[in-house]
């Protein structure tokens, strides 16, 4: 079947052309959502010399759309984020990418359509892949309530960005040691879009019970009804005594009490975090992850 790829550089008209796509799919489609939301309302945080991001909609034979894909990443390797689309669409838009010039270095998204994109792209270029990890997308309907925890949430403060962004910053590694992996693991947000993410009321501490900073539980506010949990982070001096689980339930209590729909990305190979998840009633509904496309020279 042939397939149209219709580019956009405004976020307000590709959540245009892609609603019923991202309507029929919120949870599945929660990243291009939440993410593109937060262009549309004027919060791009990049950092100067970043390349400008663009919207791409797969739509079919009957200018149905069938999937879609991103590429706003702030900071290197800005790879792509691809949506689950037909095996042709994938390689379709491997070689427009190829034609247009542009390299990728990694691709995110949803499997197997990274693995048919990564394997066109090297096709066209060279290179070998390689798998830098592999995720599942969960999603809660009825919460299960955690032991309690001593201490609380509360809302992280502006003067803490240093301290959020700290955090945020040794997720990606410490996951992947969690993991058994030791891989580069890209910044996950910048200072300005952490502060951004602070002054929106979507970053939360735990404090314990002298009041101290213990862990960090952030989330995307609902795009299509659909809110996502994350990055949930404790420093290792910190962690065993429930603060994660503590924090992730009372996010998540929250906006399902505000009628959302509430979903996390987890790590399939760290025990640690899946574990915790799973027992507050989280379940698995897809398999993404990432591809790091290896250069060919």
């Amino acid at each position: 079947m042939d397939h149209l790829l219709e580019f956009f550089d405004d976020p307000h008209d590709f959540l245009a052309a892609a609603e019923p796509l991202l309507a029929a799919e919120p949870v599945r489609c929660t990243v291009v959502a939440s993410v593109t939301a937060r262009f549309a309302r004027g919060d791009d945080t990049r950092p100067d010399g970043a390349p400008a991001p663009w919207w791409v909609v797969v739509r079919d034979q009957d200018g149905q759309p069938v999937g879609a894909a991103m590429r706003t990443a702030p900071l290197p390797p800005h790879p792509p984020y691809l949506l689950a689309m037909p095996d042709g669409a994938a390689r379709l838009l491997a070689r427009t990418l190829h034609d247009r010039g542009e390299s990728v270095a990694v691709v995110n998204g949803y499997v197997p359509t990274i693995d048919v994109f990564a394997a066109e792209t090297i096709r066209l270029s060279g290179g070998t892949a390689s798998e830098t990890e592999r995720t599942s997308l969960y999603e809660v309907t009825d919460l299960v309530e955690p032991p309690t925890v001593a201490g609380r949430l509360r809302i992280a403060r502006e003067d803490e960005v240093d301290l959020v962004q700290g955090w945020f910053d040794a997720f990606g590694p410490d996951a992947s040691e969690q993991a058994g992996r030791v891989d580069p693991h890209p910044q996950i947000e910048t200072r300005e879009s952490t502060r951004a993410r602070i002054l929106a009321g979507d970053v939360w501490l735990w404090d314990d019970e002298d009041g101290v900073p213990v862990a960090v539980t952030a989330y995307n506010p609902p795009s299509f009804g659909v809110a996502r949990v994350g990055p949930v982070y404790t420093p290792q001096e910190h962690r065993g005594r429930g603060y994660a689980a503590a924090g992730v339930a009372a996010i998540t209590r929250r906006l399902l009490d505000e009628g959302a729909r509430v979903c996390l990305f987890a790590d399939e190979q760290n025990p640690t975090s899946t574990g915790v998840y799973r027992r507050l009633g989280y379940r698995p509904l897809a398999v993404t992850g990432g591809v790091q496309i290896g250069s060919g020279g």
